[in-house]
């Protein structure tokens, strides 16, 4: 395929796949018909059977060149197959336009300082798990590293003391860059405000711009409440102290925590999933125990 690529990447032998694809030509009449020069052509067109796009043969005094379609096809097939991943429904690429969008919206609203203070948004998620796992997943640093960024990014930095006064620190980067060979995509700095375990969290968070400074602070408030079949999650975020150079952060809140909240509802689905499985093992192994007894 690479080798194919490379062949095709030529402008002139392009063209000279295109007089092919219309039919079999010897080797002068494809130099006259791409104005080119005869040595040059039958450089180009050697490249092209190298690669495996055409086939020659020689009739009399002259080489017929014609082009074979498979390698084509295959080209097709793999081109087809990458176009088909960047139109799939709910993919990087969807998310990637979408905060394009915003993004372009936020730059034109933000003129001046103050521009998106009192901005607020609301998120709600009903979670597997009962308040106190839900509380555990927002303040423990193990498990709030598995959830607090959005998708394609991993936690590399995180201090979370959930007390009144507590610090939170956060830095994430790209989920492969594995080795910081890639720039920082995020960090913030904030203070723990409320704590009420089970119940309520509230704090205040930074995220800071590249040059150092706070980009704005967003005033974070998490209720929880207890259902039937486990906890809803109610998240209020308020803007204050917003820069100029802040549209880029507002821009991706609302994708970018929808999708760190979506996240942590898989996290604690598999918790679910988990203790219904030990619950299921546990029971089955107390039932084979009072079987033994009885038969003694």
């Amino acid at each position: 395929m690479d080798a194919l690529l490379s062949a095709l990447a030529d402008p002139a032998r392009w063209r000279l796949v295109s007089l092919l694809a219309e039919r079999p030509r010897p080797v002068g009449v494809l130099a006259q018909l791409a104005g080119a020069r005869q040595p040059q052509t039958t450089k180009h067109l050697q490249a092209l059977e190298r690669a495996g796009v055409v086939t020659s043969q020689r009739s009399g005094q002259r080489r017929v060149y014609a082009l074979r379609a498979a390698p084509l096809r295959e080209l097709a097939a793999v081109l087809t197959g990458l176009a088909d991943s960047v139109d799939r429904a709910g993919g990087s690429r969807s998310t990637f336009e979408r905060y394009g969008v915003s993004l372009r919206a936020e730059r034109l609203t933000a003129e001046e300082p103050g521009w998106a203070d009192g901005r607020s948004f609301t998120f709600r998620r009903s979670l597997a798990g009962r308040p106190g796992r839900v509380w555990r997943h927002l303040t423990e640093v193990p498990l709030l590293a598995h959830w607090w960024t959005p998708a394609d990014l991993r936690v590399s930095a995180l201090v979370f003391e959930a007390r009144p006064g507590g610090r939170i620190v956060q830095e994430y980067r790209d989920t492969e860059d594995t080795d910081g060979c890639d720039p920082v995509a995020g960090r913030a700095e904030g203070i723990v405000d409320d704590v009420r375990p089970g119940e309520y969290l509230a704090y205040r968070l930074s995220p800071l711009l590249p040059r150092g400074g706070p980009a704005f602070t967003a005033h974070v408030g998490l209720a929880l409440r207890p259902t039937g079949t486990g906890t809803d999650l109610d998240v209020h975020w308020r803007i204050t102290g917003s820069t100029v150079d802040s549209a880029d952060f507002v821009a991706g809140i609302e994708i970018g925590f929808g999708q760190s909240l979506d996240r942590l509802a898989a996290a604690l689905a598999t918790d679910a999933r988990t203790a219904d499985d030990t619950a299921d093992t546990d029971s089955t192994d107390s039932t084979d125990s009072t079987d033994t007894r009885s038969k003694r």
